[in-house]
């Protein structure tokens, strides 16, 4: 049976050999801070021979060591050959996987971000401000992409934001900014694409200038109700009759007088 022949492994990249190399330094620190903590080993208490006999007197004389690190410690100086050095366990440093640190515009590896820190998003600080990604307000999220409540905070994952002070006035406290390329991410996902997003405005668009040309013309037809009232109260209020030659119809025992402007035609009877 042939054995298999091992695969030469890959190069590391420069932020590959970086990453190593900062926690190895995080490591060291680590290490460095555990012993500053018990900076002296435990020691044994000597015996000294007086006239009752061997008496223990606690202490012994142990060498001072620098250890270059800023602080000194002490060696026994009776140690037993045969006894077992301390041995001092530290856990791993923890790895971080490199990709997660590239940037996603330049490609370069950063240690920390702003997008990085609230919106899990690798760009670094610098290519946030040359290239575009800009928050966006939830009320203008909504309007612009179409989402509800559920899509920001119900649905899987919840929208990442963050709170600011409302520039207008800030005792209507706090407001939410959300990253708009994660907006439209889950304006996609909602919705299909941005053209059905499109579609969709225009249909809301076309039927809210139909209810307002509804409210319009109930308005104009109210308006116009109003003034044909109006005109024919003052019509009645002003016209005053002027009656002609009073005439008298004998077959019904009655006199008439009609008005000379208009058809009006008074009828009475004289005592």
């Amino acid at each position: 049976m042939e054995k298999e022949t091992p695969t030469e492994e890959q190069p590391l990249t420069a932020s590959q050999r970086a990453r190593i190399e900062r926690n190895r330094q995080k490591a060291l620190l680590l290490r460095q801070a555990r012993i500053a903590s018990e900076p002296y080993p435990k020691s044994k208490p000597t015996t000294a021979a007086g006239p009752g006999g061997t008496k223990s007197t606690g202490r012994q004389t142990n060498k001072v060591v620098d250890t270059g690190g800023g602080f000194l410690l002490e060696e026994d100086d009776d140690e037993d050959a045969n006894s077992e050095p301390v041995k001092i366990v530290h856990p791993a440093a923890p790895l971080i996987d490199p990709s997660e640190l590239l940037c996603e515009d330049c490609g370069l590896a950063f240690i920390e971000s702003h997008l990085n820190n609230h919106f899990d998003v690798d760009v670094c600080d610098k290519c946030k401000e040359e290239n575009e990604h800009d928050m966006i307000t939830k009320t203008e999220a909504k309007t612009k992409y179409l989402l509800k409540d559920v899509d920001f905070d119900t649905r899987e994952p919840p929208l990442k934001f963050i709170l600011r002070k409302n520039p207008r006035d800030q005792r209507w406290g706090n407001m939410k900014l959300y990253l708009e390329s994660q907006v439209k991410a889950r304006a996609i996902e909602v919705w299909g694409d941005m053209e059905m997003i499109e579609d969709e405005k225009e249909k809301r668009l076309e039927k809210r200038e139909e209810t307002k040309q509804k409210k319009y013309d109930k308005k104009i037809k109210d308006l116009r109700r109003q003034v044909r009232g109006s005109l024919w109260k003052k019509e009645s209020t002003v016209h005053e009759h002027e009656y002609g030659t009073e005439t008298y119809d004998e077959e019904e025992d009655i006199y008439r007088k009609k008005c000379l402007t208009c058809d009006h035609t008074l009828e009475y009877e004289k005592m």
